[in-house]
């Protein structure tokens, strides 16, 4: 078995920062040739340059998640400029913490529409070009199988995803894809700065995780990494949690 990906098209999206940039990266390292995408081209330049400098190949991809007729011209470029993608990881996403008399309608829609619909919508777009080996993985997070006050949008999104993701599993497997999910516990990434500044929340996490700490960026690569590998093979429909033991101990 192997993790070698060389001569695998991979599209990587939320790639400009945080946890997309270290699996875009981790993913080019494996090699494959990997699409960042984001929807600011700027943002992008200095994920691609990172890459570059690491030996990899990668090239940007910028489009709006939201915009359906954006989505299929850049997809079509990708296909025809690149070949056909393999490998898709959906990363991008939103939150919103409001407790629940705050958020509306249209807030929950907003959400939903980032975190589930437009995964949805790429696994259904990159689906019919892939063949038998195409790997799909959704990032998650350990907010769908557990909750918190004051998020519930955005566990329901997770949840979904999760659920998702065993039901693509289902439905591609017969064609050789296989369908799995990360789930990202608590990471000290550029969004998550104010919190890794409070020490209080250190010292939570200290008593509440395994390993006692945050998770560095670049520690969620290695699991994208393999359920996009021809190690991985046989694994479909899982959730693989990546949270310092935060979901087993208590």
């Amino acid at each position: 078995m192997t993790f070698d990906l060389d001569g695998n098209i991979a599209l990587v999206t939320g790639a400009a920062r945080g946890l997309g940039r270290e699996i875009a990266l981790g993913l080019a390292r494996a090699g494959a040739l990997v699409l960042v995408h984001g929807r600011d081209a700027a943002s992008l330049g200095p994920v691609v340059a990172a890459i570059e400098q690491a030996g990899g190949k990668a090239a940007p991809l910028t489009f709006d998640l939201g915009d359906e007729t954006a989505c299929d011209e850049a997809l079509e470029t990708a296909r025809r400029d690149f070949g056909p993608i393999a490998i898709l990881v959906n990363n991008a996403g939103a939150r919103d913490r409001r407790p629940l008399q705050d958020l509306d309608r249209a807030a929950v829609r907003a959400l939903l529409e980032i975190d589930l619909v437009a995964p949805f919508d790429l696994c259904r777009r990159l689906a019919a070009h892939m063949g038998a080996g195409g790997r799909i993985v959704n990032v998650t997070s350990i907010a769908g199988p557990i909750a918190r006050a004051g998020d519930a949008a955005y566990t329901a999104a997770k949840g979904g995803l999760d659920a998702l993701t065993r039901a693509l599993s289902a439905e591609l497997g017969p064609r050789g894809i296989t369908v799995n999910a990360v789930a990202p516990g608590y990471f000290a990434t550029e969004a998550n700065a104010a919190m890794v500044a409070d020490p209080g929340i250190a010292d939570w996490l200290s008593r509440r995780t395994s390993l006692g700490r945050w998770g560095r960026p670049e520690e969620i690569a290695g699991a994208v990494v393999f359920l996009a590998s021809p190690a991985a093979a046989y694994v479909s429909g899982q959730t693989l949690a990546v949270d310092g033991g935060y979901l087993s101990h208590f």
